[in-house]
C-alpha cells in the first residue's frame, strides 16, 4: 500500500489524500500580470470602440513599433545582467544619417550602406562593453557618453534632415507581408518577430543567455561558478549595440529619413517597455517574451488614445507613467517574498 494513502480508521477503507493545487511560480507573476493587463486593455477596446476588434488593428501595433520591439530586445538582456544603455535612441539617429548620408549624396548602394551601418552599431556597443567591464565603469555614465558622442556625430554629418528617395528603402517601406484576409505585416515588422524569436532561444537554451541571467543575479557567484562573466558583459552590449543599429534600419525604412533628433526618448521608451514585460531591473529575472508584450502594451495605449479621440497625446505619457509606477512597486513586492523565500 502507497504510502501517500492514509487508512480510515472507522471504516477501514483507504481514502487519497486531497488533490494538491499547483500555483503559479513568482517568478512568472510579473509576466503574468502584463499579459492580463494587455488582455484586459484589448477587452476594453474591442467593446467599447467600434471597429477596434480587428486583426490589422492588433498587427498595427507591431507594425508601428518594431523598432522600438527590437531596442528593447538588446535593452533585455542589458538590464538582465544589471546593466543599462542610455545610448541606444542616439545610435539609432546615427544609423539614419549615416544611411540617408551615404545613400542620398554619395549613392552608396544599400546592399553597402546597411551592412556598414549594422557593423558601425555594434562596434559602438563592443566599445562601450569593453569600457564598462575592463574598467569597471558604471554604465550609466559610459551610455549616457555614448548618448551625446552618438548624438554629436549625427550633427557632424549634417545638422539637417535629408530625405531618403532611393528606391529600395521606398519599397521595403511600402511592402506588405499578407497575414490573413486583408490583414498584413511590415518587413520591419517580420525582422522584429524574428528577432524576437531568436532572443528567446539565445536566452534560455545557450550558454550566453544562462550567464547573462547568472549575472544579473549574482556576478560574484557568477564569476566564482566559473562562467565566461567578462566575455558576456561585452557580448550584452555588443548585442544591444547591433540591436539599436538594426533597429535604425528598420526606422530608416519607416522614415525615410535621417536626421538627428530621431528617436529623442526612444531609450526611456524601451525601458519602460522591458520593465512593463517584467523584468526586473535589479537583474536576473525576465523574459523577452514579455517585453514583446510590454512593446504591444504601449502601442495599445497609443491606440486606444487615437481610437477615443478626446484625449490628447500626452495622456499616453501620463498612462505609462502610471504603469511604471505600478511595475516598479509590483517589483518591490517579488523581491522582497524573493529575500525572505528560505
Amino acid at each position: 500500500m502507497s504510502a501517500n494513502l492514509r487508512l480510515q480508521a472507522d471504516a477501514g477503507s483507504v481514502v487519497p489524500p486531497a488533490p494538491q493545487v499547483r500555483r503559479l511560480d513568482r517568478k512568472f507573476l510579473p509576466l503574468a500580470v502584463t499579459i492580463a493587463l494587455f488582455l484586459a486593455m484589448a477587452l476594453f477596446g474591442s467593446s467599447t470602440y467600434t471597429g477596434f476588434f480587428s486583426l490589422q488593428v492588433f498587427l498595427n501595433l507591431l507594425i508601428d513599433n518594431a523598432f522600438l520591439c527590437i531596442v528593447a530586445v538588446g535593452m533585455t538582456f542589458v538590464i538582465l545582467s544589471g546593466g543599462i544603455d542610455l545610448s541606444v535612441g542616439a545610435v539609432i539617429a546615427l544609423t539614419t544619417m549615416l544611411s540617408a548620408w551615404l545613400v542620398e549624396k554619395h549613392q552608396w548602394s544599400p546592399a553597402l550602406v546597411i551592412p556598414l551601418v549594422l557593423g558601425v552599431g555594434t562596434l559602438f556597443g563592443a566599445a562601450m562593453g569593453v569600457l564598462i567591464e575592463r574598467f569597471r565603469l558604471q554604465p550609466f555614465i559610459v551610455t549616457l557618453a555614448g548618448m551625446f558622442l552618438a548624438r554629436g556625430l549625427c550633427y557632424v554629418i549634417s545638422i539637417d534632415s535629408i530625405s531618403i528617395t532611393q528606391g529600395f528603402y521606398s519599397e521595403v517601406s511600402q511592402a506588405r507581408i499578407p497575414v490573413w484576409g486583408e490583414a498584413s505585416l511590415s518587413v520591419g515588422a517580420l525582422l522584429a518577430l524574428v528577432l524576437v524569436a531568436l532572443a528567446v532561444y539565445v536566452a534560455h537554451f545557450t550558454q550566453f543567455g544562462r550567464t547573462v541571467y547568472a549575472i544579473g543575479g549574482n556576478e560574484q557567484s557568477a564569476v566564482l561558478m566559473g562562467l565566461p562573466v567578462r566575455s558576456t558583459l561585452v557580448g550584452v552590449y555588443t548585442l544591444s549595440g547591433f540591436c539599436s543599429a538594426l533597429a535604425g534600419v528598420v526606422f530608416t525604412f519607416y522614415m525615410l529619413s535621417g536626421y538627428g533628433l530621431h528617436a529623442v526618448g526612444l531609450e526611456l521608451d524601451a525601458i519602460a517597455a522591458v520593465v512593463i514585460g517584467g523584468t526586473l531591473l535589479s537583474g536576473g529575472v525576465g523574459y523577452v517574451f514579455g517585453t514583446l508584450f510590454g512593446v504591444l502594451m504601449l502601442g495599445m495605449i497609443q491606440t486606444l488614445i487615437m481610437f477615443d479621440g478626446s484625449l490628447s497625446s500626452w495622456w499616453t505619457r501620463i498612462v505609462i507613467g502610471a504603469l511604471l509606477f505600478a511595475f516598479c512597486l509590483l517589483q518591490r513586492v517579488f523581491e522582497g517574498q524573493r529575500k525572505r523565500r528560505p
